[in-house]
């Protein structure tokens, strides 16, 4: 080889990426084992885990890859919620596939809004998924045959289809939440890596000189759009199927479903796929050691927060990336000479 003219190659793998898929294999591993042994508080623990990952991960995408801040997410956790609720429970569609058509449907449903949002920037667009997710939510509390505002409960019938006893309906959910959760994160890691990932990430740091440069802007962010919406409804249906039991305000909530969210990513780390699984675990510690605090809990959660922004804005993987260079996942392009 000249070494005038060295040959240089992309490389993205390192070592504390092998170490870190390593970890997440044997980690998977466990969880795929964990009905055998776990006791059913565990199991319903690890579910509510997957679910807040899930959902946390899709809004990093939407807002930390993205650059679409939202606070109305819960507009399509709720649509999710009840499009699982009108399929098995009023068409009679068996739960996991009316589970699994929740997704598709929801982004569909999010196509028309999305076209609505994007004459909106910045803190316009932020305040506008927050009217549209009451706009569902007004809206189907009227809808007598949904439950109007009380809501409704999964009829017997659909709850008996999920299996003869509690236990397996238990592993049903379990391994469904796990599912899901898996296979929303390796969609999103491919489409990171691919040109999208690309382009969605030009778009994120300008999008004006991303234009310039050939990347079109709107498609991208209407693909990212509809793909966090289809997402969330998915874990919106997961969620409801879990509870039996739906409402608007529950479905709709900006607490549970956004303000959550929202604290888990900035926390664990905006735009990065390693931020959201720090900024989870921090937030079951939390709220494991606080929760039955009262309104001390939302206090400690809200002085965690703005801390966080003040002092490491990055969050916490953020600052270890930064700081000792690490990755647990293969993202990150580098140049190396090839030797």
């Amino acid at each position: 080889m000249n070494a005038m003219n060295p040959v240089w190659r992309v490389q993205r793998a390192t070592r504390s990426s092998r170490v870190g898929l390593g970890l997440l294999g044997g980690l998977l591993c466990l969880l795929l084992s964990l009905p055998a042994w776990a006791s059913p508080a565990l199991q319903h623990a690890v579910i509510e885990f997957a679910y807040y990952l899930a959902l946390a991960q899709l809004w990093n995408l939407l807002a930390g890859y993205g650059g679409m801040v939202s606070v109305g997410q819960q507009a399509f956790v709720g649509l999710g919620g009840y499009l699982l609720f009108l399929l098995a429970g009023k068409l009679g569609l068996p739960p996991l596939f009316a589970l699994l058509a929740a997704g598709p449907l929801t982004a569909a449903l999010a196509v028309p809004s999305a076209l609505l949002l994007f004459r909106l920037r910045g803190a316009y667009f932020a305040i506008g998924t927050w009217v549209l997710a009451e706009v569902f939510r007004l809206g189907l509390a009227q809808v007598g045959s949904l439950g109007s505002g009380s809501g409704q409960s999964l009829p017997a019938t659909v709850i008996r289809s999920l299996g003869a006893s509690r236990d397996a309906r238990e592993a049903l959910l379990y391994f469904s939440a796990l599912g899901i959760a898996v296979a929303l994160m390796a969609a999103m890691f491919l489409l990171l890596r691919s040109r999208q990932g690309l382009a969605l990430t030009a778009i994120r740091d300008s999008e004006a000189a991303s234009g310039s440069l050939g990347v079109n802007t709107r498609r991208t962010r209407l693909l990212v759009y509809v793909l966090a919406a289809g997402g969330t409804g998915l874990v919106g249906a997961l969620i409801f199927l879990q509870k039996l039991r739906i409402s608007p305000d529950a479905a709709f909530s900006v607490q549970d479903w956004t303000a959550a969210v929202i604290f888990i990513v900035i926390i664990g780390g905006i735009g990065s796929l390693e931020g959201p699984l720090i900024g989870t675990l921090v937030y079951f510690a939390l709220r494991a050691c606080f929760a039955d605090y009262g309104p001390l809990y939302m206090i400690i959660l809200g002085s965690v927060a703005v801390l966080m922004m003040l002092k490491a804005p990055q969050g916490i993987w953020g600052l270890l990336a930064e700081r000792y260079g690490w990755q647990l996942l293969p993202m990150r392009r580098t140049l190396s000479e090839q030797r």
